[in-house]
């Protein structure tokens, strides 16, 4: 079956076409900002104009703005397309990566930056590759402590180089293509965001004023 891969949820806007394990096709920029604008040529641009009849999409965390538009995109094409939408995580991406490019870890933390001076932090053993406990939200001093020696990978790395840079951290952002190295279990989400820590803005009822 031909899948339809869709990653916004940081800085990179990715997209691939997969048949099982192989690339059929990949594309993946570094943008920063206007995912919306990157995402549809990007995917427009892919054999046949991308159609799939599954679409994986990253549900987060990561960036509210990148998620949400990589969600509305999936769930579009999908009425288009007839084709069923399922998520997956974007730190399981990151561990899957890292673990086959390091075959060698067997334990290993995904790091992305948050908000607020955080960083989203989940803990994954290799084989097979599951999380181990739950995802967080944490200042980089306590990410930190809660990594012990292990390894960790993505964006939100750097803020724990600044506090000790002799750990093995490695900076890097998901790419679409590498869903392929996702288990079933971790490639079959509900399409609904993750967003890794409780929103700022809160209703009048639930602080307590009406």
């Amino acid at each position: 079956m031909l899948t339809l891969v869709i990653e916004t949820a940081t800085a990179a806007c990715s997209v691939a076409l997969l048949r099982g394990v192989e690339v059929i096709a990949s594309a993946h920029q570094v943008v920063g900002r206007g995912h919306a604008e990157r995402l549809v040529p990007m995917i427009a641009a892919l054999p046949d104009q991308g159609r799939a009849p599954r679409i994986l999409v990253d549900v987060g965390p990561g960036s509210f703005t990148g998620v949400r538009v990589g969600l509305a995109a999936a769930l579009g094409l999908a009425i288009g397309w007839e084709a069923e939408v399922q998520g997956y995580s974007s730190l399981a991406l990151l561990a899957a990566s890292q673990f086959a490019a390091s075959p060698q870890t067997t334990a290993l933390a995904a790091i992305l930056e948050g908000g607020h001076g955080e960083v989203f932090m989940q803990s994954f053993i290799a084989s097979p590759l599951a999380p181990v406990g739950p995802l967080q939200s944490l200042l980089p001093a306590a990410a930190l402590a809660a990594l012990g020696q292990r390894p960790a990978i993505g964006s939100g790395v750097r803020h724990l180089a600044a506090l000790d840079p002799g750990r093995t951290l490695i900076e890097a952002l998901p790419r679409a293509e590498d869903a392929r190295l996702l288990p079933p279990t971790l490639a079959s989400l509900a399409p609904r965001p993750i967003y890794g820590r409780a929103p700022d803005a809160r209703t009048l009822a639930e602080r307590g004023l009406a």
